[in-house]
């Protein structure tokens, strides 16, 4: 199935509030593995996940004392039972509380775990979660998608450290976009391939292709891991080798600034403001790279200095003789050969 087809399955079980996308443990795993200097006597809080069949709560408990972990708890939204497409009929939640393996045999025993009820449905903006999240020092978990503004923004106001995952889209999110611009969230490792696969209970709204009977697994291209923690793909230099020329480079109608349709093709030499595309953020060092800001910033008037004066067109996006280009962002080399 094209791209495009993808990313509209995604934005419409986003905006219908089809939010149960489970994260598959290979893909815990993978992305995880890059962060385990961050957690050794920390409070771990996965507080979107059914703590009876998180995967995430898998991932903590078995590797609790790998990490050196100091606590793990994990809730989620009401669920009646422990089937993991409940239909959040129960009057409580629950969540666990894991503090490490007391009989040595390196599983996490029901009698090691504490359950606990919450007095609420155990929404992340019940003040009962946001007790917990007060208590914890990194917060991990899939949260939903037509709340990742919100949910980016409570982990930002409670100063928390945080992996999470996310549509790739949410980049293009003003709220978002200028959080990464600040530096405050940067994009982790991804998934394989750019692949994500996650259990859902609403596999008849996917098309063949997208969804796959034999293991019953959705696949989407369009999301990806975000991070407040440093990691060691933040500080990778990219390669440049590329020399600036007009012919190569040319100039927007309404922008001042050059255009570079391809990450990889980011010119060594050019002092000036450069639009690339927002797949940029996946290699985004900020020793090396400024960003200025996004055709968005441009079309909403807080970038007048990038303007083409002569322009009389309409300011959307970028243009190139005429013709509209995709979601750009602006950005300048921080010291051009």
């Amino acid at each position: 199935m094209a791209k495009t087809s993808l990313n509209k399955n995604l934005q419409t079980a986003k905006s219908s509030k089809k939010d149960e996308f489970y994260t598959q443990l290979a893909d815990i795993e993978r992305e995880l593995k890059n962060y385990k200097n961050h957690f050794k006597n920390k409070v771990v809080y996965c507080n979107c996940d059914d703590p009876r069949v998180s995967h995430f709560f898998h991932y903590f408990s078995y590797n609790f004392e790998q990490l050196g972990l100091k606590k793990l708890i994990t809730t989620c939204y009401k669920n009646q039972n422990a089937d993991l497409f409940s239909q959040n009929k129960s009057e409580k939640a629950i969540y666990l509380e894991y503090n490490s393996d007391k009989n040595a045999n390196n599983v996490p025993d029901p009698e090691e775990i504490g359950i606990e009820h919450l007095n609420g449905d155990g929404d992340f903006r019940s003040k009962e979660s946001i007790d917990l999240l007060k208590k914890a020092d990194i917060v991990v978990t899939n949260p939903p998608f037509s709340l990742f503004r919100e949910y980016v923004s409570q982990l930002i106001e409670h100063d928390k450290s945080f992996v999470i995952v996310g549509s790739f889209n949410a980049i293009t999110y003003k709220e978002i976009f200028n959080l990464i611009k600040e530096n405050k969230i940067w994009l982790g490792y991804g998934f394989k391939g750019g692949n994500a696969y996650f259990k859902t209970s609403h596999v008849k709204e996917f098309a063949k292709g997208v969804y796959d009977e034999e293991t019953d697994l959705v696949k989407f291209r369009n999301v990806t891991w975000y991070t407040n923690l440093d990691i060691s793909k933040r500080h990778e230099e990219q390669i440049l080798y590329k020399k600036y020329s007009p012919e190569l480079y040319p100039t927007y109608d309404n922008y001042n600034a050059i255009e570079v349709s391809k990450v990889a093709n980011i010119p060594l030499d050019y002092k000036g403001i450069m639009g690339v595309p927002i797949t940029f953020l996946d290699k985004y060092n900020p020793n090396q790279f400024e960003i200025i800001g996004s055709d968005y910033d441009v079309r909403t008037g807080l970038l007048p200095e990038v303007v083409n004066p002569k322009w009389n067109g309409k300011i959307d996006r970028a243009y190139i003789n005429g013709k509209r280009m995709y979601a750009r962002l602006l950005i300048k080399l921080k010291q051009p050969i």
